[in-house]
């Protein structure tokens, strides 16, 4: 089973996570809010040392709650498996009520899910 969200829903299922070790097998979040726009002080990654699930990030390069160099410095925090899927363009909803939706990112991102978490899923 995994868990993960968007935003604050992934941010909800780490901390649920570095709380609760081995609740699931892995994370996948979604434009994960590391800090308030414009607050890049106001970093929210007190848990992420005691995340013990494996997490794949997919994060939007203009993404206002976090830069990918940001990103790339909370994840050195968690001590499991970690990855960040950048999305080049994209702003904290991914695209994915736009023009990336038509990209094929969805696709993208749920074969690179697959990939980190060595998967194989069914297709219809």
């Amino acid at each position: 089973m995994f868990l993960g969200g968007h935003s604050y829903g992934g941010r909800q299922s780490t901390m649920l996570c570095a709380d609760q070790p081995g609740l699931v097998e892995g994370l996948l979040l979604l434009s994960y809010p590391l800090h308030p726009p414009r607050k890049p002080d106001q970093l929210r990654i007190q848990h992420l040392p005691k995340l013990q699930t494996p997490a794949f990030f997919v994060h939007g390069t203009r993404d206002p709650f976090g830069s990918p160099e940001e990103m790339e410095s909370a994840l050195s925090l968690i001590p499991a498996k970690s990855r960040m899927l950048q999305i080049e363009g994209a702003g904290h909803d991914l695209g994915f009520k736009g023009k990336a939706t038509r990209d094929g990112l969805p696709a993208t991102v749920l074969a690179e899910f697959q990939k980190f978490f060595g998967l194989r899923l069914l297709r219809n």
